[in-house]
């Protein structure tokens, strides 16, 4: 029981802990989306071009948060528009946007080294620096995220399975899909400092795809991957304090492993129901 309860004595360690929960749980509630829409690269893709996005609002002067979240929202945006309007493959069109935004960070941090080191919470995570600024972000974006989700639950659940059809239905695919990018762009920016740019990807896909090997059901895979996201955001806070590692590679490497077990487990059930299902033949 002391070893649960000793890191709580610190304020990094609850402050980190209750982002990480929030985060882990937000993650993988977008991240069901993504998944279904094929876009499982956007959020590593999206999260490079954030980087990119900060630094110029660092340059600026501008506030961290408006200016990633701006930046976040026009790359999104310019992702979906380009497969939206061109033959531009999904992938393509994330690689071509995102990497150009990362690369344009990386210049910047190159050509003004004097706060290049400030850069690499961002890229990495640092739990050490969370503070109650950053909580109330992650709390205000875990609500808005999560009202969308609530009162535009069946729209966007057409528009990701068919938007050709959504839009003969009526539903304004347009402005579900516009606001489905900001508050992409949003999660991720609420999870860089616990996450980081490196890991936020992972976090996005992983759990959604691990619950998706255990179900069919489309209520269960929102609800499970939301609660696997923030129980592997607690236990890797937990596994970051004592094996005195980063926040989001402790909570990603907890994830893949989960995600190897219940791949272990499907493939274990199905060969035995093949062999269950097998005739067997014998001598005629």
């Amino acid at each position: 029981m002391d070893a649960l309860l000793t890191p709580f004595q610190y304020e990094f360690f609850r402050n980190g802990t209750l982002a990480a929960v929030l985060v882990g749980g937000l993650c993988g509630l977008i991240g069901v989306y993504i998944v279904l829409r094929g876009m499982s690269f956007i959020g590593h893709g999206l999260s490079h071009a954030v980087f990119g996005g900060a630094v110029v609002a660092f340059i600026l002067q501008f506030n961290f948060y408006v200016g990633a979240v701006s930046w976040g929202f026009v790359a999104a945006l310019l992702i979906n528009q380009t497969v939206r309007k061109t033959t531009i493959s999904a992938d393509a069109a994330i690689g071509v946007v995102t990497t150009a935004s990362f690369a344009l960070g990386v210049a910047l941090i190159s050509r003004y080294r004097r706060f290049s080191q400030s850069f690499d919470a961002a890229l990495f995570g640092n739990v050490l620096g969370v503070t109650y600024a950053d909580i109330a972000v992650i709390i205000f974006v875990t609500v808005a995220a999560t009202f969308m989700i609530f009162f535009f639950y069946k729209q966007l659940l057409f528009t990701t399975f068919n938007t050709e059809v959504a839009q003969v239905y009526g539903v304004p695919t347009f402005w579900i899909e516009t606001w489905f990018a900001l508050i992409l762009a949003a999660v991720i920016i609420a999870s860089v400092q616990i996450m980081g740019v490196t890991m936020i990807g992972a976090a996005l896909v992983v759990p959604p795809i691990t619950i998706r090997l255990l179900t069919d059901s489309f209520h269960r895979l929102i609800i499970y991957s939301t609660a696997l996201g923030s129980l592997t955001g607690l236990v890797g806070m937990y596994l970051s304090f004592y094996v005195d590692v980063s926040s989001g590679a402790s909570i990603v490497l907890l994830q893949s492993i989960l995600f190897c077990i219940a791949l272990f487990y499907v493939s274990r059930v199905r060969n035995k129901r093949r062999l269950v299902e097998t005739p067997v033949y014998g001598p005629t």
